[in-house]
């Protein structure tokens, strides 16, 4: 009996050691990163290897989740969890009734799966002014200096501004050192890029120091200032989210003493609020595998230990696509371009064959079609992300570069077509640039001439051959 008991014993062991290993290792390998565009799927690759080209000094990071795609969508398309702004059109928004255009804050209302499904393809953003969402954001001595920093901030009133506010009880401090300074001081402190912390204050409190959440002038908040909108969670009350802001601002919403004196809070000095809250992202976010704005809002990979998709700093579903732009412009002033940069792009399992199509573009304005075509225009033409010269440029084509054309477009005025390139990338070309290839292309002629002489006036008939092939068709 009691080595009966002896061996269940063992037995239970050993399976306790092996489910603990089983754990380890899908814990450890539940997300795999791969350098290099040979890392990445095919559908990756000619977006990036175009990138390359053009910044040979970028580093391409394939970020390997191991989760299925319509899993992490399921996941993503929960009411509250994206939103998007109300005057949006329909498609944008989620229609289930009893849902639609219902406020989840102010202005803002649950998106539609398929807003989702685009924001969350990163192939829809391979371009060098989208790609900035995937951009590591660790500090870097060697590329963060205060002048980047002016530039990100320049169009706002930040601008080599130098830095005033109020306290809890009216009075007002001025200092000697501009926004940019402290912004700068904050990445240092909080090792978070500090043209990422420039940025993210751009997109969270706009261009103007007015904004209620760093005036320092709403009632009952005083002299609090939250420049990055951390804890500032949606609610239908007027001000509702500002004012959760400022409540994080005052006292971390009930947070310990100890986490408290690591953010600095409370924020009741412009300084604390931009280094305390750098901390608060560095910490919460990129020192814990969230370390891209693309991660920070669609949270699929971290190393917190918890359950994914609930750890996401924004709800805006357009918050990466707008940031990157606004990272993008800063970094193009700054002519810092150029330089050693690392982006870290995620990769899901069983992903559509071709990128999701952005809500904004009408499907009624298309006809699905599958025709080889090509390019008739003699310079070169633009291959973009959408159907209007808005949209960035992806690629160019040339005279007689051939592609398959698999929409269409029967829009009203300027019509554009959507076609994937013989390298694979998908994008949207001017209708009038593309014309369909023949049924039938000659490829060569050959021709029987037993003398190659002909004398002055004299006529001499020929026979020829001519080799052709049938175009293909898709």
């Amino acid at each position: 009996m009691i080595k009966k008991q002896t061996g269940i014993f063992i037995i239970i062991s050993i399976l306790f050691l092996v489910g603990c290993f089983m754990y380890l290792f899908y814990s450890v390998e539940a997300s795999t990163k791969l350098e290099g565009i040979d890392s990445f799927p095919e559908s990756y690759r000619p977006y990036l290897e175009k990138l390359a080209e053009k910044y040979p000094n970028w580093k391409f990071v394939a970020l390997y989740t191991d989760l299925d795609w319509n899993y992490v969508i399921d996941q993503e398309n929960v009411f509250g969890k994206n939103l998007v702004p109300k005057n949006y059109i329909d498609r944008w928004k989620n229609t289930t009734p009893g849902q639609y255009d219902v406020e989840v804050d102010a202005g803002w209302v649950d998106c539609s799966r398929q807003a989702v499904e685009y924001c969350m393809d990163p192939r829809n953003f391979l371009n060098e002014t989208r790609l900035f969402q995937f951009e590591g954001l660790s500090y870097d001595a060697h590329t963060n200096q205060v002048e980047g920093v002016e530039k990100i901030l320049y169009g706002t009133e930040f601008y080599q501004k130098q830095v005033s506010y109020l306290t809890s009880t009216g009075g007002i401090v001025s200092m000697s050192e501009t926004y940019g300074d402290l912004i700068l001081r904050g990445g240092q402190t909080s090792l978070v890029s500090p043209y990422h912390l420039a940025s993210r204050i751009k997109q969270e409190v706009g261009p103007f120091l007015s904004h209620k959440s760093i005036s320092g002038d709403v009632q009952g908040y005083e002299g609090l200032y939250n420049f990055y909108n951390i804890g500032a969670t949606s609610s239908a009350e007027p001000m509702g989210a500002i004012k959760n802001g400022l409540q994080y601002a005052k006292d971390g919403k009930g947070a310990s003493e100890q986490t408290k004196s690591k953010y600095l809070i409370p924020w009741n000095t412009k300084e604390k609020a931009i280094t305390g809250g750098g901390i608060f992202i560095g910490s919460s976010y990129i020192n814990v595998g969230q370390n891209t704005i693309y991660l920070q809002k669609f949270d699929v990979n971290d190393e917190r230990g918890e359950d994914l998709f609930w750890h996401q700093y924004m709800t805006n579903v357009l918050a990466p696509y707008s940031e990157s732009k606004s990272i993008y412009q800063g970094y193009a002033k700054t002519d810092i371009l150029s330089t050693p940069m690392t982006f870290i792009i995620p990769v899901y399992e069983n992903m559509p064959e071709i990128p999701v199509q952005s809500p904004a573009i009408d499907p009624n304005d298309y006809n699905d079609d599958n025709t080889k075509v090509y390019c008739n225009n003699s310079g070169k033409v633009n291959v973009r992300t959408g159907p209007s010269t808005s949209y960035e440029i992806i690629t160019t084509v040339t005279y007689q570069d051939k592609m398959t054309r698999i929409q269409k477009g029967k829009q009203t005025g300027d019509r554009w077509d959507r076609v994937i390139l013989e390298n694979g990338i998908v994008g949207y070309i001017f209708q009038t640039y593309v014309s369909e290839m023949p049924d039938v292309q000659i490829e060569s002629i050959e021709l029987n001439m037993e003398n190659t002489t002909l004398s002055k006036g004299e006529t001499k008939q020929l026979r020829g051959n001519y080799f052709a092939r049938r175009s293909k068709r898709p």
